[in-house]
């Protein structure tokens, strides 16, 4: 549960960085800060892809395969279940109350766990960082969430204040039940070409953040 402890204190720190530090990240380095961090996420994705690609050519091939009928698949029954607009739609949900908070005088504090809590705990990168932590013990995916949620708590805590901190509560209570969950199941999955083909699709879903972060592509990562 390495991925997600780390994740927990990302939100702590960055809480308590938003609530002390009384000047915000300038323009430019918010865009040094989103460069450095879109190589980081496209490194950590095609190099987990590229070391879970192991065995012979023939093997080699067959996960490759594997992989990219996996994305195909997965795509289109995520659309099939509307994930990413439920996704969306609750991003939008937490949108609304972040403008409220700004413009009313109301309970803040619940206003800032409640978003929060939905902006964690609800993206793809939960569930797959969390997967990935709990089968393999590949927490990459959980660390670039973790910069990505901490800065995320810095901005929040100058609006919500306290409130944004206490989301790290569900964000370790529900990463860290899928971890254990996976883990617990580890044993069963013998064929080690199945877990390095997880690792591979994972490591390419991880490289499409990139394309979110730098602004490049709207991805619609939820649906994978």
């Amino acid at each position: 549960m390495i991925g997600t402890f780390l994740n927990t204190a990302a939100i702590l720190v960055g809480g308590a960085v938003g609530l002390t530090v009384a000047r915000d990240i300038s323009p430019k380095n918010q865009l040094r800060l989103k460069t450095i961090l879109g190589a980081f996420i496209i490194y950590a994705g095609l190099s987990t892809t590229w070391n879970s690609l192991n065995g012979s050519v023939g093997q080699i091939g067959k996960e490759v395969v594997i992989v990219l009928l996996a994305l195909v698949i997965g795509n289109a029954t995520g659309k099939l279940l509307k994930l990413q607009k439920g996704v969306n739609q609750l991003g939008h949900y937490a949108k609304e109350r972040f403008k409220q908070a700004e413009t009313a005088s109301g309970d803040r504090f619940s206003e800032g766990f409640i978003t929060c809590t939905l902006l964690f705990c609800v993206g793809p990168m939960s569930i797959l960082g969390a997967l990935q932590d709990g089968l393999t013990g590949n927490f990459r995916t959980l660390a670039i969430k973790s910069i990505l949620d901490g800065l995320s708590t810095m901005a929040f805590a100058k609006t919500f204040g306290w409130g944004v901190v206490l989301a790290a509560i569900p964000v370790l209570a529900y990463q860290g039940t899928i971890t254990l969950a996976a883990h617990a199941i580890q044993p069963l999955l013998e064929n080690k070409a199945a877990l390095d083909s997880l690792n591979a699709t994972g490591g390419l879903l991880v490289s499409f953040i990139a394309m979110i972060v730098l602004d490049l592509k709207r991805v619609q990562l939820a649906d994978y």
